[in-house]
């Protein structure tokens, strides 16, 4: 990671996983960029960037959180019929997307908290 470029992790405030990241992030003294997607929501071309980033919409979908189990049938189907679905659910719903997303010095884009991968990335 470039020693001028922080990373800019997108999330919302309250989720306890952004909440850790963040944490983790002072904890090694690690200055960052805070996006909340509630103020500023990824726009479509953010959205297709991070999905082939990640090798597909499908790893920016959260299906663990209350907002993807209060979706309705059609919903779930049309964002697991196809990446455009996908996407298309997640501009309209951030609160689906799974959190936290950092956009790393580097280039890089990760979704996801992992302690030890974090720390590898910034050690290399």
């Amino acid at each position: 990671m470039s020693t001028t470029t922080i990373p800019r992790l997108h999330g919302i405030p309250n989720c306890d996983t952004v909440k850790r990241a963040r944490a983790w992030l002072a904890a090694q003294g690690r200055e960052h960029e805070f996006v909340d997607f509630k103020r500023q929501p990824p726009d479509a071309a953010q959205l297709q960037r991070w999905s082939q980033a990640l090798g597909g919409a499908d790893a920016l979908v959260n299906r663990r959180g209350t907002t993807w189990r209060k979706l309705d049938d059609a919903q779930r189907a049309a964002a697991e019929a196809s990446p455009d679905g996908a996407l298309a659910l997640l501009r309209a719903q951030p609160s689906l997307i799974r959190r936290p997303v950092v956009e790393w010095g580097d280039g890089a884009v990760t979704a996801g908290f992992d302690a030890a991968a974090w720390q590898a990335r910034l050690a290399g």
